[in-house]
């Protein structure tokens, strides 16, 4: 399974659900919502500033994170993104691949 960061802003209707429900509250909702596709709720934290609450999940595969992102995004409450996170090791096994690349203009 890959981990993936997703990374939302909450919505003016979101903000009035999460007054009302408050944070643990979302953070159950969520978990079910990540278990749903098989996958395991990690970290769920909120934060100040361009993003107002982040969601570290391992999930099965991309169609599971796009099917997450696109469900929660649809529902209007969350605006999402979603980064796939990289191990050091699958890193290790890149460098190792030889890439035939050239520079624009070499």
């Amino acid at each position: 399974m890959a981990k993936y960061l997703f990374c939302t802003k909450y919505t003016k209707s979101g903000l009035e659900g999460l007054i009302r429900e408050g944070g643990t509250g979302r953070r159950e909702a969520l978990r079910q919502t990540i278990e749903g596709v098989g996958g395991t709720l990690e970290g769920f934290y909120y934060a100040f500033g361009e993003v107002d609450l982040l969601l570290l999940a391992e999930l099965p595969d991309e169609a599971s994170a796009a099917a997450v992102s696109l469900n929660i995004g649809a529902a209007g409450a969350l605006d999402v993104a979603v980064t796939v996170l990289v191990t050091p090791e699958t890193i290790d096994e890149a460098v190792k691949k030889g890439v035939p690349y050239r520079v624009p203009g070499a």
